[in-house]
């Protein structure tokens, strides 16, 4: 939890915890449904909408149209919002490179598996091999 609060710290005038973990949501999985996005938040659908609201004001998301059914709206990141999840993504791994590579050799594999199946199990993206071999995993 720790890491997670640090790598907030520079935004938290900007974004609350709880409206990053939403940026995340969209990052992960695209333009969604206001439904869909309750759901993988475990919020109800006027909680998700008051979220989405403060963040479209803060230009973070978009509400638009679905032009494949004009019935539906979905949620999306903007440019700034998905600059923002790669901030703080990129400052979290940082942080957690240096807590890897203070542990000792022989268990640093183990751990980094770990964590990957940890990341993979949340739904949220591994690292790719490029970033692991800058991060010495």
């Amino acid at each position: 939890m720790g890491v997670s609060a640090r790598s907030l710290e520079q935004v938290e005038d900007a974004i609350t915890i709880t409206q990053f973990r939403t940026l995340v949501a969209l990052e992960g999985h695209g333009d969604t449904r206001l439904n869909q996005l309750a759901e993988r938040l475990g919020v109800t659908s006027s909680t998700a909408l008051r979220m989405v609201d403060r963040l479209i004001a803060a230009e973070l998301v978009t509400r638009e149209e679905n032009k494949a059914d004009r019935r539906e709206v979905l949620i999306g990141l903007t440019s700034e919002g998905a600059r923002l999840v790669c901030e703080v993504t990129t400052r979290r791994r940082a942080e957690i490179a240096a807590i890897v590579a203070a542990m000792p050799q022989e268990g640093r594999e183990d751990v980094v598996a770990a964590l990957n199946a940890f990341a993979q199990a949340a739904g949220e993206a591994t690292p790719s091999v490029d970033t692991a071999a800058q991060l010495r995993w």
